[in-house]
């Protein structure tokens, strides 16, 4: 693991918990170099997991994409990390009940997009501002007022 301080290969865990969430291994590091602390956290992958893009490409599953797209929609906005964690959490688990070994990255982009519906409209519509990629203030407008009803 590398230190996000000093780039140091080698570390030491610290302390090892279990985030009950999501199931997760929570870890506290000590680089074995500068002697920064940071924390890491390990999750099980039961799957290999493939995600089908709009043009085809087929790329690796990154549930860190989910977690900073999020964080970027609901930025300067009333939503706690750990209500964003929490709602990564949901999409990861809803997409490994679908049991493949590819989902499609609208599929991806519907679970997030109805996650950010229940935390906060502004994020929500941040995000489908880029996810739907918004032509014009037409498709703005149709958007708020869909949201509205």
């Amino acid at each position: 693991m590398l230190c996000p301080q000093c780039q140091h290969d080698e570390s030491k865990v610290v302390d090892s918990r279990t985030v009950a969430r999501d199931g997760s291994i929570r870890r506290r590091r000590e680089c074995l170099s500068c002697g920064n602390r940071f924390t890491t956290y390990e999750y099980i992958m039961k799957q290999p997991l493939l995600v089908v893009k709009k043009d085809g490409r087929r790329v690796e599953y990154d549930r860190d994409h989910i977690v900073r797209s999020i964080q970027i929609a609901a930025n300067k906005r009333p939503v706690s990390a750990e209500a964003i964690l929490d709602a990564v959490s949901d999409v990861h688990r809803q997409i490994e009940e679908l049991g493949k070994g590819e989902v499609a990255s609208k599929h991806i982009g519907d679970l997030v997009m109805a996650k950010l519906k229940e935390m906060d409209e502004i994020a929500y519509i941040r995000f489908a501002s880029v996810y739907r990629a918004f032509e014009d203030l037409g498709a703005f407008e149709a958007e708020i007022e869909q949201l509205r009803e």
